[in-house]
């Protein structure tokens, strides 16, 4: 398998954080150099392991914000 390659460009916030210290954060990750995306997953204290998680262009974030708002 191929290494995956990201940048951390910009941090936005912890949205929980497990006993282990591992946080669920809302960044916006360049994956294999490309253009950033909003990022949710889970990372370990120093960003060098990562769990699973989902990516979000601008506009998908801005439906899920709107989505959210009008629940």
């Amino acid at each position: 398998m191929a290494d995956i390659k990201f940048e951390i460009v910009k941090e936005l916030g912890v949205l929980s954080e497990s006993p282990s210290g591992w946080k669920r954060e809302l960044n916006m990750v360049s994956w294999n150099g490309r253009a950033p995306k909003y990022d949710i997953r889970d990372w370990d204290e120093n960003h060098e392991k990562m769990g699973k998680g989902i990516t979000l262009s601008e506009e998908e974030m801005e439906i899920l914000v709107d989505l959210v708002k009008n629940d």
